[in-house]
């Protein structure tokens, strides 16, 4: 069978020259004589893998010396607690929520101490990013925090918020990789991996040196805490090594695709093919307000519920799958990411004018 097109949020796709070279090493890494899913993650093989991950990803988003980068599991949710358990010094935070992935965090934090909602979109179905240059940020919060790129709405934060000066902390799972970013202007930038950089089971938590401390929440396991895993190189005990490996493949992928800066143009290029569709189109129209959209995760609907699951089947067929919107908000998704060829998107749209030609 061919290769499909796979719109899917996440796991989602990856770059099919990587999966060909993970294939090719899959019984023998290198000539090690084993897989690198069976080889110990204090062996000098591994250890090579992972630092030469951390490496290019440094190389990748320019990341400065001191902030440590650390091979977490547990996904992005577990970070929903980590987060405060590790920087809650003063017991309060301000949540900006702007989707359901913000809103669980928000919920989660309000367990370790007091929690500010100081800005969100909820009042339409989280169809926009609201205006976060003024906010009434609190003067004892210990973090300010935000969703970048929030996958189940199709939105982005084109701008990030005045923190006031403020450490800002931002998932940015769904963005991770997809362009140019200045980590500085970040205290933690973390994401989980399995949409946009390799499969799931991890996440990549970029956090400036002085926020890993002792003085984390009473209580705090051992496990939760980031001085565990910053002082062990993410090693502290067995990571996920093959997820390591396969993200470090797509490390060196987007390295020699040109880096940061070529991705954007190209997701760029992919939006903007949908996006003008969509605007164009009698039959379908995308839910988000066009100052706020997300290069990767494009949501649209016909304005009725069966048309939109006969598309989704009659796509499904035509070799584009998982395109059935989040099951919160229904309808449609396109997640473009990285890995998305531009084809895919060209077949994605003449499928939706075919359909559109045949519906109206």
């Amino acid at each position: 069978m061919s290769r499909v097109y796979n719109f899917s949020a996440g796991p989602a796709v990856l770059p099919e020259e990587v999966l060909k070279e993970a294939a090719a090493e899959m019984l023998d890494y290198k000539g090690c004589g084993m897989s690198v899913m069976e080889m110990s993650h204090r062996s000098q093989v591994f250890d090579d893998i992972i630092k030469e991950a951390e490496q290019d990803l440094r190389d990748l988003m320019h990341i400065p010396d001191n902030y440590k980068v650390l091979f977490l599991q547990g996904g992005a949710s577990q970070q929903f607690a980590m987060i405060p358990m590790n920087l809650m010094k003063n017991k309060v935070a301000d949540y900006i929520v702007t989707g359901q992935w913000a809103k669980k965090a928000y919920q989660e934090a309000q367990k370790y101490g007091k929690v500010n909602k100081i800005a969100t979109s909820e009042d339409k179905t989280f169809s926009y990013i609201p205006d976060c240059s003024d906010l009434p940020v609190s003067p004892d919060a210990d973090y300010v925090y935000i969703c970048e790129n929030n996958t189940i709405y199709g939105t982005k934060f084109k701008t990030l918020p005045n923190t006031k000066g403020k450490t800002l902390v931002a998932d940015v799972s769904s963005c991770f990789l997809s362009e140019p970013v200045d980590v500085t202007k970040y205290g933690i930038i973390y994401g989980g991996v399995q949409k946009n950089i390799g499969p799931a089971g991890m996440v990549i938590s970029i956090i400036r040196e002085d926020l890993i401390t002792d003085e984390v929440l009473e209580g705090t396991p051992t496990m939760l805490k980031f001085k565990t895993h910053a002082d062990a190189g993410s090693l502290y005990n067995t990571p996920n090594c093959y997820c390591i490996y396969m993200c470090g493949k797509v490390f060196k992928w987007l390295k020699k695709m040109g880096g940061l800066e070529v991705m954007k143009e190209r997701n760029e290029k992919k939006a903007k093919l949908l996006y003008d569709y969509l605007d164009s189109s009698k039959l379908f129209k995308g839910t988000v307000e066009k100052d706020s959209r997300s290069l990767m995760n494009v949501p649209f609907v016909t304005g009725d519920k069966d048309l939109d699951a006969k598309f989704v089947k009659e796509a499904k067929a035509a070799g584009l799958e998982n395109l059935k919107g989040h099951r919160t908000v229904g309808g449609m998704r396109a997640s473009i990411y990285n890995a998305m060829p531009y084809e895919g998107v060209e077949a994605l749209v003449a499928f939706m004018k075919k359909f559109e030609e045949e519906n109206l």
